[in-house]
């Protein structure tokens, strides 16, 4: 059973801080590519963050870079997104996703990613 559970969501004000958490099942976290995307109402999702569970490599989008952070915990498979700063226009619907076609890819293009979390609400006021 493939799973990507993600949670952490909240409200928070301008310049506050939340860390979102995704948990994935063993069958997909352990060497593959994991990414973090944001989806505003209406619009495509967009790549926030991605990261190689194999040796913790990671990319951001330039937007978030400095002040997201995406770290691993291969205990419990799980992938967090530490975001600093936030702004109001960062508030949208944040998914995990893993890409295991192209792991070391890193890449921030959704579509190329083959299973998605359910999302968790993140609101900046």
């Amino acid at each position: 059973d493939v799973q990507l559970v993600e949670s952490g969501g909240g409200s928070v004000q301008a310049g506050g801080s939340l860390k979102l958490s995704c948990v994935a099942s063993q069958n997909i976290y352990s060497r593959n590519g994991l990414g973090w995307f944001c989806q505003l109402p209406g619009k495509e999702r967009e790549g926030v963050a991605a990261i190689y569970t194999g040796n913790g490599a990671d990319h951001y989008d330039a937007s978030v870079k400095g002040r997201f952070f995406v770290t691993q915990d291969d205990a419990i498979s799980t992938i967090y997104l530490r975001m600093n700063d936030l702004k109001p226009e960062e508030t949208a619907m944040y998914y995990c996703a893993a890409d295991t076609h192209y792991p070391c890819s890193l890449t921030l293009v959704g579509g190329l990613y083959n299973y998605w979390g359910q999302g968790t609400q993140v609101t900046v006021s």
